[in-house]
């Protein structure tokens, strides 16, 4: 029980930490001391330590001995930790980070589709089709929690599904930005049919071995996203 909570304080710590960051109350060139990490986010040295760790490995902060934790310009930042991206949706730079996602997955995720459609075994395409089905049926219900389940398992799924390890990797990238598009509101509050349906259709596409289809609906798909986002973001402006 300890550890678990030990586990929480650590993942709550990382949050507290990336909105200080992001919101600009803690900048590059900031140096705290473990203490002064302890008192400020009132936690104990093990948490902190643990923090720190996971804040190096990024590219956040460096640590050293009399010197203390110092933090680093956002361009030494690891951008493609699902930590930044995290810190980064919940934070003032939402839309400029989802439009950033957006762009890559451009060029990752109809890759994957058309690998996955001369690769996929019998499982992964029985996985997507599932994914694709349940889609289908959370959307018109507007049951946006539900959806976003089975839109993650798809795209991971469908990551899986292309053989190759390094587009695997991607998986916890999308991820946070499918959850970082519906947990801040830039979802219609019924999502489009068309974009339900083009899941369907690479699902189809992978399970017939249609490569080129796969692709160019995969990318129907996230030129979609990325346009109602972008006319949401408008309107919250507005």
């Amino acid at each position: 029980m300890g550890t678990e909570r030990a586990g929480g304080l650590h993942h709550s710590v990382l949050a507290k930490v990336g909105a200080d960051l992001t919101h600009g109350r803690v900048v590059a060139g900031d140096v705290m001391s473990m203490e002064q990490i302890e008192e400020r986010y009132g936690v104990s040295r093990t948490v902190v330590r643990e923090v720190v760790k996971v804040l190096e490995s990024v590219g956040v902060a460096t640590s050293r001995r009399r010197v203390g934790v110092t933090f680093q310009p956002e361009s030494s930042w690891e951008a493609l930790s699902p930590v930044i991206i995290h810190w980064r949706l919940e934070g003032p730079q939402r839309l400029d980070q989802l439009r950033e996602v957006s762009e890559l997955r451009r060029g990752i995720e109809p890759q994957a589709a058309w690998l996955a459609a001369q690769r996929a075994d019998a499982d992964e395409t029985a996985r997507l089709r599932a994914a694709a089905q349940g889609m289908a049926d959370a959307g018109p219900r507007g049951d946006l929690q539900g959806y976003l389940a089975h839109d993650i398992e798809f795209h991971r799924s469908l990551l899986a599904a292309s053989g190759n390890a390094l587009l695997v990797s991607f998986a916890p990238f999308v991820e946070e930005a499918l959850r970082g598009r519906t947990d801040h509101d830039l979802m219609p509050e019924v999502p489009e049919q068309r974009a339900i349906d083009w899941h369907v259709e690479v699902a189809a596409a992978v399970t017939e071995g249609r490569a080129e289809l796969a692709e160019e609906t995969m990318r129907l798909i996230l030129s979609e996203a990325q346009q109602a986002m972008d006319d949401l973001g408008s309107r919250g402006d507005a």
